[in-house]
């Protein structure tokens, strides 16, 4: 499989991205992968770069997008940053991968037991991570149930779970008020926005 094209990148639409990292992801969990040499790559991209799609994701080391998805040099630009939130560096990096480089899908990737999200609900407190996590807890605020504050903690994986998807669709809607240039992206077909859960257990990526 060699590395994208600007041909192959304009050939793709927002469906055929999103189909393509729905297939990718579905190797990953099936232990196969794309017949792919990546130092290959390193030279067919030496000269410029077409990725299909864009992904924001936690930095836990369990989710790399390239992974999980069975991609290769190239393919996708990855946003990293603990608990999958956007500020304005990061959608600044969004609108130059979409609206200059040519990206058609958006990915926000949440994912199960994340490390910020727990923080989130227990409120911790701990220098920088204090801001990190001030910006996560609107979703745990967002969550309604259960009322009983004893099981709205960390130690409640349902609850971390829910917040931790509630938080990416917050992103979503994040994204769409805060950059005209995405959403005007997205209004006219150029792009698609979507949001997904990653399972640490399965390997699998549900898309919602």
């Amino acid at each position: 499989m060699k590395a994208h094209t600007k041909e192959t990148q304009d050939a793709m639409t927002p469906n055929s991205a999103l189909k393509t990292l729905v297939e990718g992801n579905q190797r990953f969990q099936n232990n196969l992968k794309a017949d792919r040499n990546l130092l290959q790559q390193v030279t067919q991209t030496a000269n410029g770069q077409f990725p299909f799609a864009t992904i924001l994701s936690c930095i836990d080391s369990r989710v790399s997008s390239e992974l999980i998805f069975d991609q290769g040099l190239g393919d996708v630009f990855s946003i990293r940053i603990a608990g999958n939130f956007v500020n304005e560096d990061i959608l600044g990096s969004m609108e130059f991968a979409c609206k200059l480089a040519g990206t058609k899908l958006l990915v926000i990737l949440g994912h199960t037991a994340c490390g910020a999200v727990k923080g989130a609900c227990d409120h911790a407190r701990l220098g920088n991570l204090t801001a990190l996590i001030n910006k996560i807890e609107p979703a745990v605020e967002a969550v309604k149930e259960p009322k009983d504050d004893a099981l709205r903690n960390s130690k409640n994986i349902d609850f971390v779970n829910e917040v931790a998807e509630k938080n990416v669709i917050m992103t979503i809607d994040n994204i769409r008020s805060s950059s005209e240039v995405l959403a005007e992206m997205e209004n006219k077909g150029e792009i698609k926005i979507v949001g997904g859960m990653y399972d640490i257990k399965t390997g699998g990526v549900k898309f919602f």
